[in-house]
């Protein structure tokens, strides 16, 4: 058996990125941007007022001064003329300042008769006006590589940037195996369990960014499994969930093979999910999960998700963080254990608390966690308060 790390490792020197295509940027939201996109104008692109007020030139800028109103400027409207020496323009907020103002004096600290102003005994410091380019500056670059959100779309929008370059979506193929499974809806023999696992890698699959397709469950014989591997055969990664262990039934190992599977590793030192393989298969990475819904999920955490990440470009690693023990534990043995787990968020360090229930069967307790806690080969037993690290579910 190899380590977590060494199995991480060599998962990812399976593949490589898969290169760009340019989006629109209204399909980018999820995409991962792998080349920088550059502001294509100042923003704001001129002095804008940023309040509901009159602009007036600073030298009038004193209580009790009487200005004459001579123009209106709104957002999309500007005033053409300059304000002269004892004159005010009427201006809200994101009109452009007119030429000769400094200052925005806000419209309820002056009182206004016909076209006349009376600035109140409140003199305020600060201009109200938003400067040309306090928020960037025409060639300004936006740094790749990142995931996209709408935040960020939000600010490449303002840039004027239409489209972006972005990471091929990766093409994932999930194939559940067994005769023992049925599809959900489906009504299972006395025999036979609901297939759980392959849609919860292929959703987790989506929340990467992949384009993902769930496969027919293959059957346990050989051209089930032959069939199958062929509908995957232009996926960028092939996930199997299920039959990669030692039983006579166990054939995925032997038909990826006969395939022309080259293997990278079978057998990981971790629980749950020992029984995982990877290799190659013409141009797939292939990604052998167990057959149990939690350890499948939990090796999709471990192994598939920072693939997906490499593929796009992005830094391919463990998000573990640090949060505090909140029982006690006993020492840990020679695997890697992944622990579910719930947080409870609070100033400081968050506190983690493992569920009793760690057996690997249990797809309730995944489901109400929110954590991996990670205990490394050999840990040592653990008090409450200690700091221990955790992964994100």
């Amino acid at each position: 058996m190899i380590s977590v790390e060494e199995a991480l490792e060599k998962v990812l020197a399976l593949g490589t990125p898969l290169g760009g295509e340019d989006v629109p940027l209204r399909q980018s939201c999820g995409r991962v941007l792998i080349a920088p996109a550059s502001a294509g104008l100042d923003q704001p692109p001129f002095d804008a007022s940023a309040m509901d007020g009159y602009a007036i030139r600073d030298a009038d800028h004193k209580i009790g001064a009487t200005l004459h109103v001579v123009g209106e400027a709104s957002a999309g409207h500007s005033f053409a003329g300059p304000v002269q020496p004892g004159t005010a323009a009427r201006i809200f907020t994101g009109a452009p300042v007119p030429a000769g103002a400094d200052r925005v004096v806000l419209q309820e600290d002056v009182t206004r008769v016909d076209d006349t102003i009376t600035l109140g005994p409140k003199i305020e410091a600060q201009s109200n006006i938003r400067p040309r380019g306090q928020d960037f500056r025409k060639g300004q670059t936006f740094a790749a590589p990142r995931r996209l959100g709408p935040r960020d779309l939000t600010l490449l929008a303002a840039m004027n940037v239409p489209q972006v370059t972005v990471a091929r979506r990766p093409v994932v193929a999930v194939m559940s195996t067994g005769d023992e499974l049925v599809m959900p809806g489906e009504t299972p023999g006395p025999d036979q369990i609901i297939a759980s696992g392959g849609l919860a890698v292929t959703a987790l699959a989506e929340s990467c960014g992949a384009e993902a397709r769930l496969l027919p469950i293959a059957r346990d014989n050989e051209p089930s499994l032959r069939m199958c591997f062929a509908l995957a055969s232009d996926a960028d990664v092939i996930v199997t969930i299920g039959g990669a262990s030692v039983g006579d039934h166990d054939l995925v190992g032997k038909v990826s093979a006969d395939l022309g599977m080259d293997r990278a590793f079978w057998k990981i030192s971790m629980r749950p999910g020992k029984p995982l393989m990877a290799g190659r298969l013409g141009r797939s990475v292939v990604l052998g999960l167990p057959g149990n819904p939690v350890s499948a999920f939990v090796g999709a955490t471990l192994f598939l998700k920072p693939l997906l990440d490499h593929l796009q470009g992005l830094p391919a690693r463990h998000d573990t963080r640090v949060a505090e023990l909140a029982c006690d534990l006993p020492a840990n043995g020679p695997r890697t254990h992944f622990m579910r787990a719930s947080l409870v968020p609070r100033a400081g360090l968050s506190l983690i608390r493992p569920f009793e229930r760690q057996d690997s069967s249990l797809m309730a307790e995944l489901a109400e966690a929110d954590a991996l806690l990670v205990r490394p080969i050999g840990d040592p037993a653990r008090r409450a308060g200690e700091q221990v690290e955790w992964m994100p579910l």
